[in-house]
């Protein structure tokens, strides 16, 4: 709304948006794939209504958000209903999304290094909150400055969120996270703090945050109304405090605080 979108329009995308991340978690917890046992404080979708339920489901959220997302641009002029289609797309698709998620069960045969893994992050999670931020200003008519501000912001947050998660994999149980622990070292998938060590992954951390505030500060220049993206900011930050206190806990314990392959 903050991009003029009408309230009902905006409302469709958001649960658009989220259907489609709530399917992929659907898919990536399939046992074909991370084998999980629990997501958000629950037994998993498959294990609570078996992989054909889980793999059902998960389309019919897809296909409900495609129906929605058509909604949400339809109030837009017809030229940015195109370029925010196609965008969605190219976030979803073989460029994004897929690829992403291609490359993290592929991950054994690749190097186990920071590029690597950052790239991998760009595509399963950066495709994410690409969507988010980025197609709102596209139908909303937002400059191209403001759409480039919103892309770096969406690489600096995508990658935070994703070294966080990495963190936690390591660092947190899975009381405290809420979802199967320890998958990345079992399964050899991609993890910064395994490739550069946790300490390396936490300053990688917060040279994306403050790479992200610096956006931030310039794209409230151009739009104020965007002043309410300092609440996700908050809830980075909030991560972050969690993460250097079990990595203090465990130098205090004489445990390693870097983990590298």
């Amino acid at each position: 709304m903050a991009y003029g979108l009408d309230a009902g329009h905006g409302k469709d995308l958001a649960m658009a948006l989220e259907y489609f991340h709530t399917a992929s978690l659907v898919f990536d917890d399939l046992p074909c794939m991370d084998n999980a046992t629990q997501r958000r404080g629950a037994p998993c979708v498959h294990l609570a209504f078996g992989e054909a339920g889980a793999i059902l489901a998960a389309l019919a959220l897809i296909n409900r958000a495609y129906a929605l997302s058509w909604q949400a641009v339809s109030g837009s002029l017809p030229g940015r209903q195109s370029q925010a289609l196609a965008y969605l797309e190219q976030c979803l698709g073989v460029a994004g999304l897929l690829n992403g998620q291609s490359l993290d069960l592929q991950y054994g045969s690749l190097a186990h290094n920071r590029e690597t893994t950052e790239r991998i992050a760009r595509g399963k999670t950066v495709s994410l909150v690409r969507l988010t931020l980025v197609m709102p200003a596209i139908l909303g008519g937002a400059s191209a400055r403001e759409i480039q501000l919103q892309e770096r912001i969406s690489l600096y947050w995508g990658l935070a969120y994703q070294v966080l998660d990495d963190l936690k994999d390591i660092l947190q149980s899975a009381a405290e996270t809420g979802k199967t622990g320890a998958r990345d070292a079992l399964l050899d998938r991609p993890n910064l703090a395994s490739a550069i060590g946790v300490s390396a992954a936490v300053d990688r951390l917060r040279r994306f945050l403050a790479l992200g505030d610096r956006t931030l500060a310039r794209l409230l220049e151009a739009r104020p109304g965007l002043a309410f993206l300092g609440i996700l900011r908050g809830a980075l930050q909030e991560e972050l405090v969690q993460v250097n206190r079990k990595v203090s806990e465990g130098k205090e314990g004489g445990r390693p605080c870097s983990f590298s392959n």
